[in-house]
């Protein structure tokens, strides 16, 4: 087995909510596979925030370059570095819109958190990556939580451009954390991996930014039903069955009754020794 390959086994071993710690533990023992695993192992977005435009992005490895991060709003990199790798004219004016509807779809799905939208230029077509962050604290059932939603997407156009194959892989990375009396210190936390691909038409109307936009809310709101319908509510039914609370034998009023007309009809029934 190869590092690459043993390493992505580990990974998938260990706790999810300590991936960054363990990720910086293999770049120390391997760090000559720093670029391969960072490409390969998805880790808790983060965010920056854009100087020019103030407002904030998502950093991840597909807007990195060296240390430095690309900005979807201004297209300029932080810390500032003059030879970036930045779209073509044609995908950085469809990456714009791409933001903006994006932006309103994390609006109205998540009601905040971030969103960024990073294109780049492939030989017969593009790709893109679609993030989404959103945190809680503080909230009523849940004192510590975060979704990161990382969708890439690979667009492979026909030689006449009419229709184009989409593949889409999508990693939903999903952190609880539950601090209630009846409940105690409680941490949930999980990824989940799916990919999806189809072929479409492509002309004025369905434009590759709707056909995109169908297959990532589809494939969300799936992955979504199935966290807390096949993981939380799994989780859940496991806990009950390993352990019950059964509350003690209801002794009513007959019960009692009896218990005390066995007692005296046992007492009357005992000879008692004199003495001597």
């Amino acid at each position: 087995m190869d590092k690459i390959t043993a390493s992505l086994s580990l990974m998938r071993r260990l706790p999810p909510n300590k991936i960054e710690q363990n990720l910086n533990g293999l770049l120390n023992l391997i760090p000559e596979e720093t670029d391969e695993l960072l490409q390969r192992v998805d880790q808790p977005l983060k965010e920056g925030t854009d100087p020019e435009t103030g407002r904030k992005y998502l950093l991840c490895d597909y807007n990195r370059d060296g240390d430095s991060y690309r900005s979807p709003w201004s297209n300029t990199y932080d810390p500032a570095i003059d030879d970036g790798f930045l779209p073509s004219e044609k995908r950085r004016n469809m990456e714009i819109e791409f933001n903006e509807l994006f932006d309103a779809y994390r609006e109205m799905y998540f009601e905040g958190g971030t969103s960024s939208v990073y294109l780049w230029d492939q030989d017969q077509g593009f790709a893109g990556c679609f993030l989404i962050k959103k945190n809680v604290e503080g909230d009523r059932y849940v004192k510590t939580g975060c979704w990161d939603s990382i969708h890439v997407v690979e667009a492979v156009e026909n030689d006449s451009k009419t229709s184009a194959t989409y593949k889409l892989t999508t990693t939903v990375m999903l952190h609880m954390g539950v601090d209630r009396a009846e409940l105690g210190d409680t941490v949930l936390s999980g990824s989940l991996t799916r990919q999806a691909s189809q072929t479409t038409g492509v002309s004025d109307i369905k434009t590759h930014i709707a056909n995109i936009g169908r297959m990532i809310e589809d494939m969300e709101n799936d992955m979504r039903s199935n966290l807390n319908e096949l993981y939380i509510l799994k989780t859940r039914e496991v806990i009950n069955v390993l352990r019950k609370q059964h509350a003690g034998p209801v002794q009513d009023s007959n019960h009692i009754a009896n218990l005390n007309a066995a007692v005296l009809g046992h007492g009357k029934g005992r000879t008692i020794d004199s003495e001597n």
